[in-house]
């Protein structure tokens, strides 16, 4: 049966929060999901994990530095996570803050390791994305995301 992973570091809680959400959409689209703070993932959660989605705090346009060193420690895994599906979501504190380049710069990583990765038509296209506290409109993207991420990880791992 396939699985899900969605990891977050988060120091204000924003981007908890959105990982809650995101992972909860995904078990109840009938992906058993964890959800997990960035500190207490081992990497060969990324390599048993069918889908893998990843939340970062946005600093100065770009991802934490704890999502970046996981990254550079992936890379003793990479070709391992080849075909699985990925996905970002990002947290600032203003509207200027960088959030898309932060979910572009995570894509491109999972991209790097062969990930899929699935846009959306509607809404936030590249990944949920949230100024300050998640308000509705950025729960109802997260909810959004974790269910279709959980449709196409179903549809290619069964």
């Amino acid at each position: 049966m396939a699985t899900g992973l969605v990891i977050y570091h988060s120091r204000s809680g924003n981007t908890k929060q959105m990982a809650e959400i995101i992972s909860e959409a995904m078990n109840e689209a009938s992906l058993p999901t964890k959800c997990k703070s960035i500190e207490d993932v081992k990497l060969d959660e990324l390599v048993k994990a069918d889908a893998i989605v990843v939340g970062s705090p946005t600093y100065y346009g770009r991802m934490a530095g704890a999502v970046a060193n996981l990254f550079d420690e992936s890379v003793s895994k990479h070709g391992k996570l080849d075909g699985k599906v990925g996905a970002a979501f990002s947290s600032s504190a203003n509207i200027g803050g960088g959030n898309e380049t932060t979910v572009l710069n995570i894509v491109n990583t999972l991209l790097v390791h062969g990930m899929v990765i699935q846009g959306d038509p509607q809404g936030d296209h590249y990944g949920p994305v949230s100024i300050g506290k998640p308000d509705d409109r950025v729960i109802n993207q997260c909810k959004r995301r974790g269910k279709r991420i959980a449709e196409l990880t179903i549809k290619l791992f069964g």
